[in-house]
């Protein structure tokens, strides 16, 4: 039976000339059958519509925006296991990828896709890739081309999971789908230096893939040799006779976490596709204890150059606390070339208690904005399993997280209506009133018509948005206009539907917001 849980949003007053640091609306997807490791993702169509995925066989839609969710339990011919994948096509096709617990055969001897055209259709009963003998396939994901549609998967097959004889070896495998995953290219070993079969620091693993500006195919994972990147040209038919060494990871990626049954470090990969300035940029992303066992940082790298040389890596909590941030996930809007982060937070106490920020980086990785997006902390339990990663997907500013809360043993699925204009920056990015000025809309709250107002100290290219409650742009008011030295006002009279917008002033590189009201 499917369950269907619903949130309400309370509207946000305002009244104050200043924008109030974030409120990300919490909405809790699930509280049944103990979900954890959990994916998401967001129809780049229609932003409205979302899946989510959980250990073991849960899954989860909205279509509305995330405010509310309908769960229900997937069945597939080959069994569902975990590692759960959800992806979307630019059909609004949606992809449930997951291991395998066939009736006849291994445990998870093979990567299993499940489709459903639509949020709350009917999924296939599966296709599957990388089956060879009784050998283990595990930690798969996978990157849609979004001109073609051809699905890219890479993952760690093991000769034996959990094997510590010395002739058991791990190793990264690519499959590929042109016709949405109705079949499989043979599975292909692309890595240079194999590992072993413990699923420890010397193991293969993390393999998350990314697609390139010309289709190129790109891949990092960790494992013997660090931190190491592959890359094909030709769609994955061939790939670099010799891995590229990224980074070092201090400490190894499989390491402890107080309170945690097991954590890990394992990159994601991403490739700016936006055409921005940062286009055909690469991302690499981790977490490791270079800095102490006490002290777990996120890291990001990047290359410009298809990944032949990368930068040093770049901190991504802004935090100075010696604390613990884990388990994070990266993923870049396609629409805008931002970069969001999100990942688990000790920052703000000195025991076990665990919040869940995020980082937003608008200028290709060289700065971040950290914020807080949980509610309230909860306290874990070392002897419950708690997944092995979070999850984000955005695209055009609309942005979800999803998260696991393991609070007094018991484990719930958690996503929130992110705010991009109020991610804990304030409304006038430091700027003095001398610079830049944004009024307040007047009047405010308004009925029909309300008028924009601000100032300019030199003549500058103008760009004022209105963005929905969800960080949609619905309307531009000003677009690209050139104007002088003064005060400009703009009556503004588009019909808008009850609820909380925001407005956005951008005079050349200055960036100015605040938040509005539409009443009756």
């Amino acid at each position: 039976m499917k369950r269907k849980i619903t949130f309400f949003i309370l509207a946000i007053a305002t009244g104050s000339c200043s924008l109030i640091n974030a409120q990300h609306t919490n909405v809790m997807i699930s509280s049944n059958n103990f979900p954890n490791e959990p994916s998401i993702a967001i129809n780049p169509k229609n932003t409205n519509e979302l899946v989510a995925g959980s250990n073991i066989d849960n899954y989860y839609y909205s279509t509305d925006g995330g405010l509310t969710w309908t769960e229900d339990l997937l069945t597939s011919t080959y069994g569902v296991w975990g590692d759960p994948v959800i992806a979307c096509d630019t059909t609004g096709s949606f992809y449930f990828f997951h291991l395998s617990n066939p009736p006849s055969g291994s445990w998870i001897d093979r990567i299993v896709c499940q489709r459903t055209n639509s949020p709350g259709g009917i999924w296939t009963p599966g296709t599957y890739t990388g089956l060879n003998g009784n050998k283990a396939q595990d930690k798969h994901w996978v990157a849609i081309n979004k001109n073609t549609n051809g699905i890219y998967m890479t993952w760690t097959e093991f000769d034996a999971y959990g094997s510590n004889i010395p002739t058991d070896s791990s190793r990264i495998m690519f499959s590929r789908s042109l016709d949405q995953g109705q079949t499989w290219s043979s599975a292909l070993k692309i890595n240079e230096v194999s590992g072993d079969c413990i699923d420890e620091d010397n193991t293969t693993e993390g393999a998350v893939p990314a697609i390139g500006p010309n289709g190129e195919v790109y891949v990092a994972w960790a494992g013997p040799a660090g931190l190491v990147f592959d890359r094909s040209t030709d769609g994955g038919n061939t790939w670099l006779s010799q891995d590229i060494f990224v980074s070092a990871i201090p400490g190894g990626w499989d390491f402890a976490i107080p309170g945690i049954y097991r954590a890990n470090g394992l990159p994601i990969t991403t490739c700016d596709l936006s055409g921005g300035p940062n286009h055909g940029t690469i991302y690499i992303s981790w977490t490791d204890q270079r800095n102490g066992v006490t002290d777990t940082d996120v890291w990001l790298v990047k290359s410009v150059d298809g990944g032949n040389t990368w930068s040093a890596p770049i901190k991504v909590n802004d935090d100075t606390s010696n604390r613990q941030q884990f388990f994070t996930w990266m993923t870049l809007d396609q629409a805008t070339g931002e970069l969001w982060f999100v990942f688990y937070d000790r920052r703000n106490y000195n025991d076990t208690r665990t919040d869940v920020y995020m980082a937003r980086s608008a200028d290709g990785g060289n700065t971040f904005q950290n914020f807080k997006v949980s509610d309230t902390p909860f306290i874990p339990t070392p002897g419950v399993f708690f997944g092995d990663y979070t999850n984000v997907t955005a695209h055009n500013n609309v942005v979800r997280p999803i998260w696991t809360r393991l609070h007094n043993g018991s484990l719930t699925l958690w996503t929130a209506i992110i705010d991009p204009l109020a991610t804990g920056i304030e409304n006038n990015n430091g700027l003095s009133n001398d610079v830049l000025l944004l009024e307040q809309n007047y009047p405010n709250p308004y009925k029909q018509q309300t008028t924009f107002s601000f100032k300019l100290h030199q003549t500058e290219e103008v760009t004022l948005k209105v963005y929905d409650f969800f960080g949609r742009c619905i309307a531009i008011p000003v677009n690209k206009e050139i104007l002088g030295y003064g005060k400009h006002v703009k009556v503004f009279d588009e019909p808008l539907a009850n609820g909380t917008y925001f407005y956005e002033l951008k005079a050349g590189s200055k960036l100015m917001r605040r938040k509005m009201l539409v009443i009756d």
